[in-house]
């Protein structure tokens, strides 16, 4: 009587990723094979496989890091069955935590692989992942803007130049980069100085704006379905539907609507034991920089022509709340008894953004929906 071998051997590869090397463990479903350091090549890999285990299934594991996916969709391509893990995801125990080393990090992963504790995350495709880096520039360069603009005012501030009060606010328009053009110093140090600072603003600004224009018109090329759906939705214009895309990919991967609100960390995190529960806030797991946009989409705004003057209407509102604790840092926000409000100009779209707080939600909205017919009344 002959056995008949009814499915295929298989085998369980854990590495640990580094930049120059990588830590390979190796295990079939019947032994344990070897852990070993190797050159950070996918080929040298596949040709060790190829030769020791040319008959078997291989699923292969690693953590999410500095090295992205393309180790994995180089694999994909061989069709082997490969994960990426969340490196929060992994479990240990208490011996790993005091004797870490990758040889030991690799054997965990194959292990846990080969029982079937790992549960991996969306390996994007090359397009995705591309896009994602752009969407992520742009973050970048936001973050240089910011740095840039309170470089100048840092430098006005140490020498002692008092900034206009029409211009001593958080939104810079072109009235302000105007008379920062006009500004001289004492000696021809401090205006190089600060002629310098201001060619690097527009420079980056004009990174700022460019890369918008470019993730759009991606977009409508690309994405066009996906992309005008989105900006259907109130409070999406379409930066923030580019921003969408390039953070999560194929939207329709998300059957549920938890599973999305996970994916962008918008869920509490919460300890419930023993009949008692406590609210932990919002989870720090997150996609950061699409949650922070997605929260400010929801709120209030009013949508303007961009022929409207904001700084005007916030400074007209200024005024007629003058006898109120009125701060003009960053918009304009009033401080009543017990609530107030922050009107904030948006840098990206012609809006008013309005943000309320209240001893309650339905006195925190009534309080929004007044300043929006206020400002509906002055426009």
């Amino acid at each position: 009587m002959s056995t008949q071998i009814t499915t295929s051997p298989k085998v369980y590869i854990g590495l640990d990723i580094h930049k120059k090397t990588w830590t390979v463990s190796i295990q079939t479903d019947l032994f344990f094979h070897k852990t070993y350091s190797m050159p950070a090549k996918s080929s040298d890999l596949e040709e060790y496989v190829n030769k020791n285990f040319h008959n078997h299934e291989v699923y292969l594991v690693y953590e999410a890091g500095c090295c992205g996916f393309s180790v994995a969709r180089y694999f994909l391509n061989l069709a082997w069955n490969v994960l990426v893990v969340n490196p929060a995801d992994v479990k240990t125990g208490n011996k790993e935590r005091y004797q870490k080393t990758d040889a030991l990090d690799a054997k965990n992963l194959s292990n846990q692989l080969k029982y079937g504790t790992l549960k991996g995350i969306n390996i994007p495709t090359e397009a995705e992942d591309q896009f994602t880096s752009l969407a992520r520039h742009r973050t970048q360069v936001t973050k240089k803007l910011r740095t840039t603009k309170l470089h100048i005012k840092s430098l006005l501030l140490f020498h002692g130049i008092e900034i206009p009060q029409e211009y001593d606010n958080s939104n810079w328009s072109n009235g302000f980069i105007e008379w920062l053009d006009k500004l001289k110093f004492s000696t021809v140090c401090g205006d190089l100085a600060l002629q310098g600072k201001i060619r690097m603003l527009k420079f980056i600004k004009s990174e700022y704006l460019e890369i918008a224009n470019q993730m759009r018109a991606y977009c409508r090329k690309e994405h066009k379905e996906d992309y005008n759906l989105l900006k259907s939705i109130p409070g999406i214009g379409g930066f923030l539907a580019s921003v969408i895309i390039a953070e999560c990919g194929d939207l329709r991967r998300f059957n549920t609507e938890g599973q999305f609100a996970s994916f962008i960390g918008v869920v509490p995190g919460m300890h419930n034991s023993g009949g008692s529960e406590k609210c932990l806030g919002i989870t720090p797991r997150s996609r950061s920089q699409l949650r922070s946009y997605l929260i400010e989409a929801g709120k209030n705004k009013i949508e303007l022509t961009p022929q409207i003057d904001v700084d005007s209407i916030l400074e007209k509102i200024a005024v007629i709340y003058k006898n109120e604790d009125v701060i003009t840092i960053h918009g304009v926000k009033i401080n009543f008894q017990s609530e107030w409000v922050h009107l904030r100009k948006s840098n990206t779209e012609p809006i008013i953004r309005i943000y309320t707080e209240s001893n309650s939600q339905d006195n925190a909205d009534q309080l929004a929906f007044r300043f929006i017919n206020e400002i509906q009344n002055i426009i």
